[in-house]
Formats: C-alpha cells, sequence, structure tokens
C-alpha cells in the first residue's frame, strides 16, 4: 500500500469512527504504528484532524436536524453540557457519548470557537496517549 493511500485510509477511518458509522480509527491506527507506516507525529495528526472534522460534522448536523426522541442519555448530555459548557466535548472520543454531545452541541448553538477547541482537544488527547502507549509497548518488547 502507498504512504498516500495508507494515511488517507487512516483519516477515512477517522472520520468515520466519529459517526456512528464504524470506523475502528485505534486499530488502524495502532497497526500503522506497528508497520511502522510513517512517522508516529504525522500518524497522530492525520487521525485528529480526521476525527476531529467527523466530530465537526456531528456538531452541523445537530445545527441542522433537530432531535426528536428523547432519551435518558440525551437528557444526561445536556445537562452536561449546560453544566461544564464546551468543555464537555473533552469526551467527544467516546463511543456513542461522544457522538451525542458533538450533536447536542450542535442543537444547542454553542459557540463554534470553544466547541472545536475541546472537540479537537480530545480527540487529540486520546490519539496522542494511545500512539504513547503503543510506542512504549513496542520498545519494552525489543
Amino acid at each position: 500500500m502507498s504512504d498516500a493511500l495508507a494515511l488517507f485510509s487512516l483519516f477515512a477511518s477517522s472520520f468515520l469512527s466519529a459517526t456512528l458509522l464504524p470506523g475502528n480509527s485505534e486499530v488502524v491506527l495502532v497497526g500503522m504504528l506497528l508497520a511502522k507506516v510513517s512517522h508516529p507525529w504525522l500518524l497522530v495528526l492525520i487521525a485528529t484532524m480526521g476525527n476531529s472534522l467527523g466530530g465537526a460534522t456531528n456538531v452541523i448536523l445537530g445545527r441542522l436536524f433537530p432531535l426528536r426522541e428523547k432519551s435518558r442519555w440525551q437528557d444526561k448530555a445536556v445537562g452536561w453540557l449546560r453544566r461544564y459548557g464546551a468543555a464537555t466535548l473533552l469526551l467527544s472520543w467516546m463511543p456513542v457519548v461522544g457522538d451525542l454531545l458533538c450533536l447536542l452541541a450542535g442543537w444547542m448553538r454553542i459557540s463554534w470557537g470553544p466547541v472545536l477547541f475541546f472537540l479537537c482537544l480530545g480527540k487529540a488527547l486520546r490519539y496522542v496517549l494511545l500512539a504513547a502507549a503503543t510506542l512504549q509497548g513496542m520498545t519494552w518488547w525489543h
């Protein structure tokens, strides 16, 4: 696989992972780190960009399409967003809950600046920690 195709695959997987569609970006990132496809920081950056753009897409969808169904998770997420504001999006990396937080941030019309800052920061921290653990594990085994 060419380097460009590998990086695009990581980006696409990361983008899809930020939606309700399966993307398995963590598996793809770890595999690429282990295969030494590219510099680890580039892989983390590509994964963060894809996942952040996917999260921002959820925010946009929340702004465009009002949520109709009420759920226990929705009430809880709205409570977090009201209490902690955009900082709640540090948890946007979490499966399902993170998607809901992004949708609700859009639905609640939280300002774009803080939304993007905390959304990107949360997603970046997850990938940095995953990469660090993977690379540390690689040196531990050798």
